[in-house]
This record gives structure tokens, sequence and C-alpha cells, in this order.
């Protein structure tokens, strides 16, 4: 992770409420799949390690990051923020920008034909005027 992602991260992780407590019973298998499921939904998470635990908050970083396949963003006082990629919503967000490109460019392309005044556009015009005429004539 480079320095400008975990900045990113950071400061995204400010306005985040703590979802996890870990306290007098440490690390169980329990609260690490809790942790595992928070991940892969939310991706950053932030954790806070209560007084009544007697572990090491910078070991207790490390030991969740590992079981859970997550990096460690920044450990302060008793917080740990936690990030882990979950590669479906990368993938959602990839589709969702492609979409919105393709939407830009169709829209571009129809501001220039109707700039130009496309071949199109003046025969449909030229109809709907003789059609009229019929309807005036008549």
């Amino acid at each position: 992770m480079t320095s400008k992602q975990r900045t990113e991260l950071k400061s995204q992780a400010m306005k985040l409420d703590s979802i996890f407590q870990i306290g007098k019973s440490s690390l169980t298998p329990q609260s690490i799949e809790a942790i595992r499921a928070a991940l892969k939904a939310r991706e950053l998470i932030k954790i806070n390690v209560l007084k009544n635990c007697d572990d090491d908050t910078n070991e207790l970083a490390k030991l969740i990051a590992e079981r859970t396949g997550a990096e460690v963003v920044q450990v302060i006082g008793k917080k740990i923020i936690l990030y882990k990629q979950n590669m479906q919503k990368l993938e959602k967000r990839r589709l969702a920008e492609k979409r919105a490109e393709k939407k830009k460019e169709a829209a571009k392309r129809k501001a220039k034909e109707i700039k130009r005044g496309t071949k199109s556009e003046w025969t449909r015009a030229d109809s709907m005027r003789k059609k009229n005429q019929v309807k005036k004539n008549k």
C-alpha cells in the first residue's frame, strides 16, 4: 500500500465509528470471523481495544491482519484501522465507471450531430413540414 493510499484511507477512517470492541477475552475465533465478514462488507473498519484488554494494541493489529488477510492502516492509541480490498466491489465500481464514460461519450456525439445538423435531423424536420402542409391543404 502506498503512502498516498494510506493517507486517503486514514482520512476516510476519521469519519467512521468503531464497529468492534476487543475486551478482556481478547481475540476469539468468533470475533475474527465477525471482523472478516465486516471487512468483506465495508472494506475499511475501525476497532476499539478496551482498557481491560491486557494485550498490546500493535500486536493485536498484526494478529488480526494476519488472520483476516487485511492490512493495518493505522494504530492510534487503542484504535486499530484495517483495510481489505473487496474484489467484487472493485469490479462493480469499474463497470459503473465504464457505463458513465459511455454515456458521456454518447451525449457528446449527439451534441455534435445536433450542432452540425446531421442529415437525419434535417430529413425528419422536412418530412414533418410536408405532413403539416398536406394536412393544411386538405
